[in-house]
């Protein structure tokens, strides 16, 4: 027998949950949440709370739902200090330093790989990350693509095969030969290790017929699509991933009239990543825009050593909030219940009966302080499935 936690006295709960009948947050003020082992049992006004075998007092901090990063690349080895040192003053971002790390990934222990997924979990969860997405894509060979899904498919169920990152260099020459590879010896290698397929459709990178025969063969093995879409220039990414009802185009930020009709009339979420705007000085995508039109959109970390490396997603709630002209409660929703609809989950992102617990407790009065007071280690402690664990601030 499961026992029961009741999490009371919370000043104000994010609950996500429409059924509360108070907006998009579904905003409970003095709230309780029953927790039932890994699910939630019971959410409402903390004097009307059922019984329970404990309870914990939340002290009148805000409550939020765990976030849900639904893109990241955590399965790396080394990093690219060098390179943001340069661009930042003054050389350019391109598709080509992901090579820097693909080399370093290659010669990478299994042991070594398996650390830094660890580390960089630890470190996401300490920030209030319940539930994380992350990709392959530094192999890019048949080996390594595998290697590095079985070691992420031990931490996470969303796990994401990218052998379409670049064309690896060994391959150089002979893009079609690549991939043939990817669509063939590698995705039978990897396909048993994952639940999703990606690939980067950019100049440099994989252009549109090569991305449609790619996701269109791991359809055919099983894995459904998400696709890195119209980060650095405009191209076909958006619709495509609107054609083959992907479930998530990411970046998102070069986009015409036709790409954000195409979002907004399809169930594909516009992923958006500012910490990788931040990192490499680029234009910001215009989530105002999208959000206006009716597109679903979500916030993630883009979690990765060469234009993102950072595992914080309140930092890239601060970042949408400030320059990518989204309300502290949007961006609250895309980074919770947004990210939950990226990876087609309805047990994550949101508190209310039946999901799982997974709870951030912050040293705020309101999740708004999330975005107003930015860089401060607000989260206090995160429930992940239940199970207590202390934030920053605990």
């Amino acid at each position: 027998m499961s026992s029961t936690t009741l999490v009371t006295n919370i000043g104000t709960l994010v609950t996500n949950d429409p059924t509360q009948n108070t907006g998009p947050l579904g905003l409970l003020h003095n709230a309780a949440v029953l927790i039932d082992g890994p699910r939630i049992a019971w959410v409402g006004s903390a004097t009307a709370a059922p019984p329970a075998d404990t309870a914990h007092d939340a002290q009148g901090r805000a409550a939020i739902p765990g976030f849900v990063d639904s893109h990241s690349h955590l399965v790396f080895a080394g990093d690219r200090t060098q390179e943001f040192n340069a661009r930042m003053s003054g050389r350019a971002y391109s598709a080509g330093g992901i090579r820097t790390t693909v080399a370093a990934t290659r010669a990478a222990t299994d042991e070594a790989l398996e650390a830094n997924v660890t580390r960089y979990l630890r470190e996401a969860l300490r920030q209030g990350t319940t539930t994380f997405e992350t990709k392959s894509g530094y192999g890019l060979t048949t080996h390594d693509e595998a290697r590095a899904l079985r070691i992420a498919s031990r931490h996470t169920e969303e796990v994401t095969y990218l052998g379409a990152h670049i064309v690896s260099p060994d391959y150089a020459d002979d893009p079609a030969a690549y991939v043939e590879l990817v669509t063939g010896e590698m995705l039978d290698a990897c396909a048993p290790h994952a639940r999703w397929i990606d690939v980067f459709c950019e100049k440099g990178a994989f252009d549109g017929d090569q991305a449609r025969a790619i996701l269109t063969a791991g359809k055919a093995k099983g894995l459904h699509p998400r696709i890195h879409a119209n980060q650095l220039s405009y191209g076909p990414g958006v619709q495509l991933a609107a054609e083959l009802d992907a479930a998530s185009a990411d970046h998102c930020t070069h986009l015409t009239d036709a790409d954000v009709d195409a979002l907004a009339n399809s169930r594909t979420v516009a992923t958006l990543l500012p910490g990788a705007e931040f990192s490499t000085r680029a234009a910001w995508p215009d989530a105002r825009r999208l959000l206006d039109a009716g597109a679903t959109v979500a916030l993630s970390t883009d979690c990765n050593p060469g234009s993102s490396f950072t595992s914080s997603m309140p930092f890239c709630i601060a970042l949408a909030v400030r320059d990518m002209g989204m309300t502290p409660d949007e961006a609250i929703w895309s980074a919770t219940a947004g990210g939950a609809q990226a990876l087609r989950r309805t047990d994550i992102g949101r508190i209310a009966p039946g999901t799982r617990a997974d709870l951030v407790l912050l040293d705020a009065p309101s999740h708004v302080h999330l975005a107003y007071r930015p860089g401060v280690p607000l989260v206090s402690e995160v429930w992940q499935r239940g199970v207590r664990t202390t934030g920053h601030a605990g």
